[in-house]
């Protein structure tokens, strides 16, 4: 039985570049375009409609910027299931931040290629954090120059065994699950296992969390690289 594709609503203010995403997406076995949105407002009602797999989100949008709604997306319980990816002409570390804070799962440039635009919607899918590389490290660089706080996370991490801790350190450097695997010499299910219990016990949305939680708590000591 052929599984169902991923479902994916476009959403950006440029008719042109929702065609051209629409026509990307649809050319593509596994992925299918759920339906387009021009503004933020919309992209929280067709997201609430449709209920996609994966949200593509613009940041600067009329009506509700790219922010504002994946804040009011990942706030819906309902909607849990629902992964965002924003993707932005801008790199600019307030949008990292802000998009990250309101619970997106990845951050994309508009100058990624086709191929690797596909592979993030994906990953995004699949429970994976993607960030483009130059995102990716100043990122780790952003967190590396915060103090450490020993707060309630750093209590937490305690609770991870070690090979847990090896593995939040390499979703941090940004590795996928077969990256991971082939990094321990594990199967891609141990690693999925480990990944679902650094969610539990981390109390995580996702992997976009338990990137900043390993920023937060020193374990990455150079861009993308375990300390």
């Amino acid at each position: 039985m052929t599984p169902s594709p991923v479902r994916v609503l476009v959403a950006d203010d440029q008719p042109l570049l929702r065609h051209s995403l629409a026509l990307l997406l649809d050319a593509a076995p596994d992925l299918a375009t759920a339906g387009t949105a021009a503004t933020g407002d919309e992209a929280v009602q067709l997201t609430r409609e449709l209920r996609p797999d994966v949200v593509l989100m613009d940041i600067r949008m009329p009506g509700g910027d790219g922010i504002e709604a994946t804040r009011r997306i990942t706030a819906d319980a309902a909607l849990d299931a629902v992964r965002v990816l924003v993707l932005s002409m801008f790199e600019l570390d307030e949008y990292v931040y802000a998009a990250l804070r309101a619970g997106a799962s990845g951050f994309l440039l508009k100058d990624a290629r086709p191929d690797e635009l596909l592979d993030a919607v994906r990953r995004t899918h699949a429970g994976e954090s993607l960030f483009a590389p130059s995102i990716l490290t100043r990122l780790v660089e952003h967190y590396l120059a915060r103090p450490v706080a020993p707060g309630r996370d750093r209590r937490r991490l305690g609770t991870l065994t070690e090979r847990e801790t090896e593995v939040l350190s390499l979703v941090a450097g940004g590795l996928s699950n077969d990256e991971i695997a082939a990094a321990l010499t594990i199967s891609v299910k141990t690693v999925k296992s480990h990944v679902g219990s650094l969610l539990a016990k981390l109390a995580a949305r996702d992997r976009a969390q338990l990137v900043i939680a390993a920023y937060e708590n020193g374990l990455v000591g150079s861009a993308g690289q375990a300390s």
